[in-house]
């Protein structure tokens, strides 16, 4: 038997696509269906991570990927850059960095990412819903927003939530203590001697920057590097 949604004329629906999730992906089919003259609205929310790490519009990639991660590793890049410059005539006294400082340059470029991404949306007329949305039938999600249970209908819907870092949950106080690529960039204290398990891009990545901020740091792994990226 169909459902009340099923029976409804596509011209009843709220909206015509509906996007969960808000990272590259989302955002950019959200925003190029609205520019072809759909009616579109874009839900994006982060549970936070086992350490309590939250952010803002923009997905991985911005938040906790490919754009801090590149800063930290120019920041590491120019303490490499003291030390050679001595060998081409430059007198420097003896550089000393400052984790706290790192982290606050690179969450307030990270916040004015999540900015300018939601005035892109609003630009585009995308009706963007920071919240968590859940499937009741083919045509329907509800959310809660501000303590109120509300739902609404479209006609089709991208899901586009991307992927969360895995930690074991049979390793006892992993879940407690590790932290992951979800929360290193925006540690509210130094790492410190550091070991990364793994051997895929995002632990050698991380493990490339923090080498190069001077954190003693060993990678873990059981096989071979970058496995499946050859």
């Amino acid at each position: 038997m169909s459902t009340a949604s099923e029976m409804m004329d596509a011209t009843e629906y709220e909206y015509d696509l509906v996007v969960i999730g808000g990272g590259s992906g989302g955002m950019a089919s959200a925003k190029m269906a609205a520019t072809l003259g759909a009616k579109v609205a874009l839900f994006d929310f982060v549970k936070p991570s086992t350490q309590g790490t939250k952010w803002g519009l923009g997905g991985t990639c911005v938040n906790v990927g490919c754009v801090p991660k590149k800063l930290m590793h120019y920041a590491g890049l120019l303490g490499a850059g003291f030390e050679d410059a001595r060998h081409f005539g430059w007198q420097l006294t003896q550089p000393h960095h400052t984790w706290d400082k790192l982290v606050e340059s690179v969450q307030n470029h990270v916040r004015s990412l999540n900015f300018s991404y939601r005035v892109g949306l609003k630009s585009a007329q995308v009706n963007y819903i920071n919240a968590l949305a859940k499937f009741k039938d083919p045509h329907t999600v509800s959310y809660t927003l501000r303590g109120a249970e509300k739902t609404i209908t479209s006609k089709y819907f991208i899901v586009a939530v991307g992927g969360r870092p895995s930690i074991p949950s049979d390793v006892p106080g992993a879940a407690e203590f590790a932290i992951t690529s979800d929360d290193i960039f925006a540690l509210d204290r130094s790492p410190g001697k550091t070991l990364c398990v793994g051997g895929s891009y995002i632990a050698l990545e991380c493990a490339g920057f923090l080498t190069e901020l001077g954190y003693p740091t060993s990678v873990a792994v059981r096989s071979i590097l970058l496995r499946g990226f050859a």
